[in-house]
């Protein structure tokens, strides 16, 4: 069924809204989907605070225009069909999730994506999918600054033990 002008507006619109509200955003091919695998990603992703939405190509060039010329020109460059997820609080877990979930669904491919208002290709994206998350980098550099520490605790205590045996050893 075609879509009128007036609903063609209130997608762009809404689109741009998303836009201005996100972190990051993610371009994906879902040719070959069945619903019932997509539902299972949108609350996977709704889990993370992010959002799947899906627009024609043309109305969402028209709504990246603004914003960034170049993305809108890669847009039109996409095949297949096309669908975006906005993050709007962390700017990795929904391409984490994403890239997961095309490990099981090998027709999901990712596109590209729009982080700090910069166009990404989709090798650049997948590189930032297998990052470690944020909760994983705070615990190999607490663990890096904590072994120094627990290490010249270690050969303190080493010292102290080594002079008790040797006085104990002497009274006897």
């Amino acid at each position: 069924m075609a879509q009128t002008k007036a609903q063609k507006q209130k997608i762009v619109e809404e689109l741009k809204e998303k836009i201005n509200k996100q972190k990051m955003v993610v371009f994906f091919d879902f040719t070959g989907l069945k619903v019932k695998d997509l539902s299972v990603l949108r609350k996977k992703l709704k889990k993370e605070k992010a959002e799947l939405k899906m627009a024609k190509k043309t109305l969402m060039a028209i709504a990246f225009k603004e914003l960034n010329k170049s993305a809108a020109e890669n847009i039109k460059k996409m095949t297949g069909e096309i669908a975006l997820i906005f993050g709007y609080q962390d700017l990795l877990m929904p391409t984490k999730t994403l890239w997961q979930f095309s490990k099981d669904f090998p027709t999901l491919k990712i596109l590209g994506g729009f982080l700090e208002n910069e166009f990404k290709e989709a090798d650049e994206i997948i590189t930032l999918a297998q990052l470690p998350s944020r909760e994983e980098l705070l615990t190999r550099l607490v663990a890096s600054i904590a072994r120094p520490i627990s290490g010249l605790i270690n050969a303190l205590q080493y010292n102290i033990k080594g002079l008790v045996y040797l006085l104990t050893k002497a009274k006897a």
